[in-house]
């Protein structure tokens, strides 16, 4: 089920990106310019191809938020630890060598532990 509306919703993202970009553009970015109020108060008359993105865009959105809705039921009640299959915080590996807790090197039991000025 979660793939089908999947790949439905990238099928929508593709068309709803090429409905947008076949559009006419409008000119003056944000709203400004655009031509004067008359009595349509500034805003063009909806074509076809805006209500076709709207409902590009509404379906695009039911999507995502039924991709959402799968992936939570998908991992409730789980968690990480539960998926590895036990307390790995307890268990110790007895093969595992022993790294110590400093980050610096090992030093060799001959070597100087500071540098000579010589």
């Amino acid at each position: 089920m979660e793939n089908v509306v999947l790949i439905i919703h990238l099928i929508l993202a593709l068309s709803l990106i090429g409905t947008v970009l076949l559009q006419r553009s409008e000119g003056g970015g944000l709203g400004m310019g655009g031509g004067g109020g008359g009595a349509t108060g500034g805003r063009p008359a909806p074509t076809a191809m805006s209500k076709f993105t709207w409902a590009l865009a509404v379906a695009f959105i039911c999507t995502s938020i039924a991709l959402t809705l799968i992936a939570a039921n998908n991992t409730a009640g789980s968690s990480v630890v539960d998926r590895l299959g036990g307390d790995t915080a307890t268990e110790q590996d007895t093969d595992a060598p022993d790294l110590g807790g400093s980050l610096l090197p090992p030093v060799a039991d001959d070597a100087p532990l500071l540098p000579s000025g010589d």
